[in-house]
């Protein structure tokens, strides 16, 4: 067992219980009524009472006792440099289309944490494989119902899956399964398509198997997105894979669209859906914004481009304006999948006066794909595809690209660096909204 470290405070909310007492980044809490929580988890549980006993820690190593009467569930306003107190649980498998051994050596630490945490993918919907969960944990699960978590799944028969994650623990996932339904608590699936090892009869397979579990009000599989690997050439040598070709994503499309209709047929929901990947590497049109039912697995991928478009078409008809007070002309970088998929968004963009924003789709020579999503463009791959050129006023840069909270890019460059490489200012936008502002205002 790890050792549990106080919860170190970043931020504090204004106008927040915590600011009204005092609370500063840099304090930390050691208990919450003499319980140590390991974790976000943990302190959001142990906070909700209404009165709490904190002890804290000071930046100069004081100890403070507060006492807090407050509202039921009421927050404390308090953000943490972590969300795991206790350190990560780390994964114990060697996939081979593992992303994190697919990269150079020698990039910042945090790039190569084989996070395999069940509380990450509880809070933030990170994908587990359930092989290294000893039995207190499980009870951990069971006891405080997280629920829904985010399962790696890639195979239901066992030599598969066994011989893909490389550890003999991994055949038992339908019984693991079977665990959730019988507690009534749920799982969100993926299947991770490598060629030759659990495609065909063995992705057929897997998709029977995991409907079983789809039944009831409270479903124990309530979705299963189906993604293709991603090779970059970093990758080991002797990893037996086999990169997927457009023949091959046309193949899986048409698989997971039957069964999907059969699926629909029996289940009232489409239940397996294939991830955006697929229909750009396939040059096959994506699927309308209906088949995505409540879009189940968004974070996977999984119809975030058409929810982006159908967003864009919304928010352009009240925000845009039909001309600017002064002309503006901007470069918008994206992966090259995307580039057929945004054109309605580039030509809406340009209907406005004044306005003029150039798309640069880029493929990636860092990780050398020939195809690109959004988020695997790195500051190498800006600098190689936009020295020179006359980018105007500066690059909408989607902060897909960004560690999360940091202006870094997944190569370890920063904005600045880039910026200053390429003699332009770089806006980092997220989201339909911050787009369209940073191109009027």
């Amino acid at each position: 067992m790890s050792t549990i470290r106080p919860a170190q405070i970043t931020r504090v909310l204004p106008d927040s219980i915590g600011a009204e007492i005092g609370f500063e980044a840099g304090d930390a809490i050691v208990a919450i009524n003499g319980i140590q929580p390991r974790d976000l988890i943990d302190y959001q549980f142990l906070c909700a009472d209404e009165v709490l006993e904190l002890e804290v820690l000071d930046p100069s190593g004081k100890t403070h006792h507060i006492e807090i009467e407050k509202d039921y569930d009421e927050d404390l306003g308090l953000e943490f440099e972590t969300a795991l107190f206790d350190g990560l649980i780390q994964c114990n498998n060697r996939c081979p289309f593992c992303f994190i051994d697919q990269q150079p050596p020698g990039k910042r630490s945090s790039l190569y944490l084989k996070d395999d945490d069940y509380r990450l993918s509880f809070l933030y919907g990170s994908y587990l494989t359930l092989t290294n969960l000893p039995e207190r944990e499980w009870l951990r699960i069971e006891q405080m119902r997280l629920s829904p978590l985010f399962v790696s799944v890639h195979a239901t028969e066992p030599e598969i899956r066994i011989r893909l994650l490389k550890n003999q623990r991994a055949g038992k996932i339908l019984q693991q399964i079977k665990w959730f339904q019988d507690r009534r608590l749920q799982i969100h699936a993926q299947v991770v398509v490598c060629p030759g090892i659990n495609d065909g009869q063995h992705l057929e397979q897997t998709l029977k198997d995991l409907a079983v579990f789809h039944t009831g009000e409270l479903p124990a599989v309530a979705s299963v997105a189906v993604v293709p690997l991603g090779l970059t050439r970093f990758r080991p040598a002797a990893d037996e894979l086999i990169p997927v070709t457009r023949e091959k994503a046309q193949e899986v499309i048409s698989q997971v669209k039957t069964m999907s209709q059969k699926f629909r047929h029996q289940l009232g929901s489409g239940f397996a859906w294939l991830a955006d990947e697929w229909f750009l590497i396939a040059g096959e049109e994506l699927p309308s914004a209906a088949e995505y039912e409540e879009y189940p697995q968004i974070d996977n991928g999984v119809g975030s481009i058409r929810l982006f478009i159908q967003q864009f078409a919304s928010t352009a008809a009240q925000l845009l304006p039909s001309k600017l007070d002064e002309p503006k002309k901007l470069t918008w970088v994206v992966g090259n999948a995307v580039e057929q998929a945004f054109q309605p968004i580039l030509q809406r963009l340009n209907t406005v006066e004044g306005l003029e924003v150039k798309m640069e789709a880029l493929a990636s020579d860092y990780w050398g794909q020939n195809i690109t999503v959004t988020g695997l463009i790195t500051g190498h791959d800006l600098v190689l595809n936009l020295l020179g050129k006359d980018l105007g006023d500066g690059i909408l840069l989607p902060k897909v690209m960004l560690k999360h909270g940091e202006l870094i890019f997944l190569d370890d460059m920063s904005v600045a660096e880039v910026a200053a490489k390429l003699n332009t200012k770089i806006l980092p936008v997220a989201g339909v909204e911050e787009l369209i502002n940073t191109c009027i205002n």
